[in-house]
């Protein structure tokens, strides 16, 4: 299999990249170069901005693709830059969207592909799904061979899954635990949550590249296994050695009282309880199962962040931004108790 991935190196890709070389399919990478530095062996790199789309065109001249994806088109544009480059020149194309278009508030904690699409709430998503409405319309007026795959919250030995975190990522309030300081959760921390392991996404995505089934349609890939907010932290505190001081506080208050994007990335996403329906890849790829627990894919994160000074950055601006609203929470119930 000739394969083509624009980008690659991502949270995502990574794993999928890694996989393939492994199992010697033709791999390319196009992207700036900018994290290439530990590709596997055998993958080639076709080094431009795919936004210079007539230097990009010239590349790839002269090739011919089994499969391309698109690891970082984010609105239509992109896609409909993606359809000119590519058509006539891949036998599937593969666009990166996101389980985060799907309905909010969610009718049925229950997602299957058939859910409908609609988030008021996140632009991101509200592109994403604009995205895959361009892309669907190419396939059945002109034969575009799309496949959609709508990833949740996937995650890889370099950060720590969160809700509430900064604009540097999840040390910040890895550190807050190990100095025996508190964390925000947002809401009560028993909705349910969906988490994936970057390698098994992997194994889904692989199982989906040159399947002739999957052409035409949306499929989303995540673990089978749901576990609250609170069991998460209590997972991360558990794997760091320290309990949990937990402060839960409404995802609502935490965008009113921020300049993060809470109001599409929890109120939009994270806050729902969500619990998705396989059955479909399952379908398409019979052997597909995720094998990461949370507890061991947490575990071995933590580990290895500990291990990498060089992924520990701190956050100063959000670790004040946490310790004023969990103090305005201790001066309200503080001043109703007078």
């Amino acid at each position: 299999m000739k394969a083509l991935f624009i980008g690659g190196t991502g949270t995502i890709s990574t794993a999928i990249t890694k996989q393939l070389a492994e199992n010697g399919c033709e791999l390319y990478l196009l992207n700036r170069g900018t994290r290439n530095d530990d590709l596997p062996e055998g993958v080639k790199v076709i080094t431009a901005d795919i936004h210079d789309e007539e230097t990009v065109a010239k590349l790839i001249e002269d090739h011919e693709f089994d499969v391309v994806a698109d690891f970082i088109a984010f609105v239509p544009a992109h896609v409909e830059r993606d359809y000119r480059l590519f058509k006539g020149k891949t036998k599937q194309f593969i666009f990166i969207s996101s389980a985060s278009a799907y309905q909010k508030p969610l009718s049925d904690y229950r997602i299957t592909e058939g859910t409908p699409l609609s988030n008021p709430y996140w632009e991101y998503s509200r592109n994403k799904i604009a995205s895959e409405e361009f892309l669907m319309k190419q396939y059945r007026d002109n034969g575009f061979p799309i496949t959609i795959v709508r990833p949740s919250h996937t995650y890889s030995e370099r950060s720590i899954p969160l809700g509430v975190q900064g604009s540097k990522g999840s040390w910040q309030v890895a550190k807050r635990m190990l100095e025996n300081r508190p964390v925000i959760i947002h809401g009560d921390g028993t909705s349910l949550w969906t988490l994936t392991h970057s390698s098994d996404f992997a194994k889904g995505f692989i199982g989906l590249m040159g399947n002739v089934h999957a052409i035409g349609e949306s499929v989303h890939i995540t673990s089978d296994e749901s576990v609250t907010w609170n069991q998460i932290h209590e997972i991360i505190a558990d794997a760091l050695g320290v309990k949990l001081k937990a402060v839960h506080v409404p995802s609502e208050f935490l965008d009113a009282c921020s300049n993060y994007d809470f109001k599409g990335g929890l109120i939009g996403d994270k806050a729902n309880t969500v619990v998705f329906d396989n059955s479909k890849l399952k379908r398409l790829v019979p052997d597909f199962v995720a094998t990461t627990r949370v507890d061991q894919g947490i575990k071995q994160t933590v580990q290895h962040i500990l291990k990498n000074p060089e992924l520990q950055k701190e956050d100063p601006e959000f670790d004040a931004w946490c310790d004023k609203v969990i103090e305005a929470l201790d001066e309200a119930i503080m001043k109703i108790k007078e």
